[in-house]
C-alpha cells in the first residue's frame, strides 16, 4: 500500500533529503521511510508539498501532459491591477516561453497565514498586495518570473493547494497521510 504525504514546506527548506548551501531539508521532518517529493518548491516559497513513495504517481505529478492545476498565494511588491491580472491569466512571456493561460485574481492575505521567519522585508512607502494564481504548469521559478514580468515581483510565494488537495490547518513543518485520491 502506498502513501502520500501532505507537508507544509517551512521556508528556507530544500525539497529534498540531503541538506546543501546551509539551507535545511526534509531530512528532519520525520517522515516514513521510502518517501520522496513529488515536485518541488524552491527553498524561498513554502507551502504545499507532496511526499510519496509511489513512482506512478510522482511521474504523473511531474509529467506536463496530466496539466495537474496547483494554486498558489503571492504576496506581490506593489498594489496589484485588474490588468495585471488579466495579462497573467492570458501567459506572459518569460525567459522565452509563454506561459499557458492560468487563473489569476486578486486576493486579501489570509487571516490563517502565519508569519514568515525571516519576515519579507517592509518599506513603509511601497504597499503589497495578494494575488491568487492557479496553473497546471510547473516551471522553474514560474510564478515569480510572471509576477515580475507584469510588474510586480513577488515577496512571499506559498503553494495553497494541489490538484483537489488543499493545504488546510496544517502549520509550517507540519504533515498528515493524505486519504483524498490525488490525480
Amino acid at each position: 500500500m502506498s502513501s502520500v504525504i501532505l507537508f507544509n514546506k517551512p521556508y528556507g527548506v530544500l525539497s529534498q533529503f540531503t541538506p546543501e548551501a546551509g539551507h535545511q531539508a526534509l531530512d528532519q521532518f520525520a517522515f516514513p521511510p521510502g518517501v520522496y517529493a513529488a515536485g518541488r518548491l524552491d527553498h524561498d516559497s513554502e507551502g504545499a508539498l507532496l511526499l510519496t513513495d509511489n513512482g506512478t504517481l510522482i511521474k504523473k505529478l511531474l509529467d506536463p501532459k496530466f496539466e495537474h492545476p496547483r494554486t498558489y498565494l503571492a504576496q506581490v511588491d506593489g498594489q496589484i491591477t485588474e490588468n495585471a491580472v488579466r495579462m497573467l491569466s492570458k501567459g506572459v512571456d518569460i525567459k522565452g516561453y509563454h506561459t499557458k493561460p492560468c487563473k489569476a485574481e486578486i486576493a486579501e492575505e489570509p487571516d490563517w497565514l502565519w508569519p514568515r521567519k525571516p519576515p519579507v522585508r517592509f518599506r513603509a512607502n511601497i504597499p503589497t498586495s495578494w494575488v491568487r494564481l492557479t496553473l497546471i504548469e510547473g516551471k522553474n521559478r514560474q510564478v515569480r518570473h510572471m509576477t515580475a514580468a507584469v510588474g510586480f515581483p513577488t515577496l512571499r510565494l506559498i503553494r495553497v493547494q494541489i490538484g483537489n488537495i488543499p493545504l488546510g490547518d496544517l502549520k509550517p513543518g507540519e504533515w498528515r497521510i493524505v486519504t483524498d485520491k490525488v490525480i
